[in-house]
Parts: C-alpha cells; structure tokens; sequence
C-alpha cells in the first residue's frame, strides 16, 4: 500500500473493445474493466505521478486530465476521470475538443471549485437537467460529514443514473496498489500495455474493422478531421514536453496517432479500392 493513498479512474462512456485501441495509445500500462452496459473503467499502474530519479512526480489531476482529454478527443465518447491523494480530490469530465470541465474538493470534503461545472458536467452526460442538476449541487455545498473521496462516491452513485456500475473494490479512496489488486481479480479484466507503434496501430486498425467504423473513416470529412488532429496533436506534444506534462503530451501523442492512422487507412482503402476494381474496356 502506499503511504499516501493516491489513486485514480477513468470512465468511459464505450464498451471495452472501443475502448481498448485508443487505451494503448497512451503508452501506459492499464487494466480495462466492463462499468455497465454501455461504459468501461480503466485503472491505471500509477507510474506517471510517481517520483523517479530522473524528474519527480506529476500530480496525479494534471495526468488525469490530459489523458482523459486525449481519448475523448480521439473519440466520439465521454470521459470520466476520478482521482484523489492525501490533499485532494476531483473528477474530470472530457469530451470531444471542448475544454474539459471539473471539480476539486480539499481532502477534508471542503468543495473547492466553481458550481457552473456541474451543471456543465450533467448536460454534457444527458443527465436530467433539474433532478440530477439539483442532486450534484448538493456536491458543491459544505458537509462535515463527507470527505473527498466520500464526494467521489456520491458522484458515482449519481452516475449509475447514466448506466455506470462500478465493480467491488474499485472505490475512490483506495491506493494505485488496491485497485490494481481488486481489478486483476474481477472476471472479464483486460490489461493494456504498450507494445510499440507498429502492434498499437495493428490493433487499431483490427479494431476498425471489426468495428464496422471504417465507412466513418474515409472521405473528404473524415481525411480533414484526421488532418485536424495531426495539426492540433504536434503543437501539443511540444507544450506538454515543454511543461513536463506526462499527460498532456499524451493527449497529443494519442492525437497525432489518430490523425496520422486516419490518413493512413484512407490511403489504404483507397490504394484497394483502386486495385480491386475491374479494368476498364
């Protein structure tokens, strides 16, 4: 166990075989659980907010944060991220490209952030807007009776109303160490670890495929959109390089895979495309 209890979730609104292929792009060992019908659970090994002897740590929000932007920009889908150390917790919610929305408390429960983020955060999850808006509210007021990660549970009970469920053992105020323990033994557990750029782009494209998305990826809209994030994910690289952001310098690495395999499967596609036709007479 770790003496500091940090640790940390991210929620994703797709099934794990969605999930899994832009998982490995963030180059970080991962454990991938089913959360509901319609949403997985990865946990990460911890490894980039702790200290080496070549940098020190990162705090685990800043990583949290720009991994679960780089798969919701990579993604059609919502992310979840919780996270939690001796001084705070919070969760963060991305989607899309539009600037992720969060909330912090102090470790004692005091809230910490601006109350518009949970009206944000409802109406981008299509929560309902009065019942649910009310009771997330409820989160951003004073209670001595809730710690942080006590926070973090009433979130998740909130969410169950969106279809997330949460396996036994993978609670918020648990150390990196006992939520890798509690997700290695849950049946239907997935472990995601890098293998190199040439296994992660196989497995992405495998996942096209078998996925029945490869339509949405050819055309003039989908070759500007991976253009787009080429564009976007360099420049981001290089910020989060510059900052010593493990986190967003993996938003822009998985960005700049994206775009680049989005071109890369419409100049495949069309190169077979060309060769399978019949010649002309």
């Amino acid at each position: 166990m770790d003496a500091t209890p940090v640790g940390a979730l991210l929620l994703c609104r797709a099934d794990p075989e969605t999930v899994r292929p832009l998982a490995h792009l963030l180059r970080e060992r991962m454990l991938l659980i089913p959360a509901g019908e319609e949403w997985s659970v990865l946990v990460p090994e911890g490894r980039a907010w702790r200290d080496t002897p070549d940098e020190p740590a990162e705090p685990v929000d800043r990583v949290l944060t720009g991994w679960a932007a780089a798969l919701a920009v990579a993604s059609t889908w919502p992310v979840v991220a919780l996270w939690w150390d001796a001084t705070r917790a919070g969760c963060v919610l991305a989607s899309g490209f539009r600037r992720p929305v969060g909330y912090v408390w102090l470790a004692d429960g005091t809230p910490a952030g601006e109350d518009e983020a949970m009206t944000t955060f409802a109406a981008r999850l299509d929560l309902d807007p009065v019942l649910d808006v009310q009771a997330l509210q409820t989160l951003t007021r004073p209670d001595p009776h809730a710690d942080g990660c006590a926070r973090l549970r009433t979130l998740l009970g909130l969410l169950t109303r969106a279809g997330v469920v949460l396996r036994p053992g993978l609670e918020p105020g648990r150390s990196t160490e006992a939520l890798r323990e509690a997700a290695r033994a849950l049946p239907g557990t997935g472990r995601i670890e890098w293998a190199g750029w040439r296994d992660a782009v196989r497995v992405e494209l495998d996942a096209v495929e078998s996925s029945g998305l490869g339509p949405w990826m050819l055309g003039p809209r989908a070759r500007a959109a991976a253009t787009t994030q080429v564009l976007v994910g360099g420049p981001l690289v290089l910020w989060g390089a510059f900052r010593r952001s493990g986190g967003w310098t993996a938003a822009g690495v998985l960005l700049l895979a994206q775009g680049v395999l989005g071109l890369a499967y419409n100049e495949v596609r069309a190169r077979a495309t060309v060769r399978d036709s019949p010649p002309r007479r």
